[in-house]
């Protein structure tokens, strides 16, 4: 392949990335959140390298396997996935597409992660306030440290009264 065949190759294996959903927050594709990192044309398939949200994540076998997946139906040939754990995944990586996609889906998204607190990864802490993803208020509460996933938390607004659900800056 030469360099351009690898050029095209690689930016139509990201667009078909651009359509595997998350398992667990089915608004946002892997790209919107950032968990592919890269990808590799070979000349005999793809390599795909994937970053998981937690080294511990229950739903990575199952993204791994839809890459995959959507790339062989896409006509890709055999796909390697190389699953990278460092840098470690941080909510900094969610695309501001994937935000606004995560506002929509009535997920109040992360804010940024403060490089200079010298901390890579807290699961729980005290976080700035929370816009609901409704009706846009800050007026929110936090009712419980841990939602639907681990990743998020459970808040309600005081203003339109709605739960939502924030996902945690890390």
């Amino acid at each position: 392949m030469c360099g351009a065949e690898v050029v095209d190759r690689e930016r139509a294996a990201w667009r078909v990335l651009e359509t595997v959903l998350d398992p667990e927050v089915p608004a946002l594709s892997l790209v919107d959140l950032g968990i592919v990192r890269e990808v590799h044309a070979l000349e005999d398939g793809l390599q795909v390298v994937l970053t998981p949200t937690y080294s511990g994540c229950p739903a990575t076998e199952v993204i791994e396997q839809s890459v995959v997946d959507a790339l062989a139906e896409a006509g890709f040939g055999p796909v390697t996935v190389v699953t990278r754990r460092a840098p470690a995944w941080t909510t900094d990586w969610i695309s501001d597409d994937g935000r606004r996609k995560l506002r929509e889906y009535g997920i109040a998204p992360p804010g940024p992660v403060q490089a200079s607190e010298g901390v890579a990864i807290r699961i729980v802490r005290k976080t700035a306030a929370v816009a609901c993803p409704r009706c846009g208020s800050t007026n929110t509460e936090r009712l419980s440290a841990f939602g639907s996933t681990a990743c998020k938390s459970l808040y309600r607004c005081v203003a339109c009264r709605e739960p939502f659900e924030h996902f945690k800056p890390i």
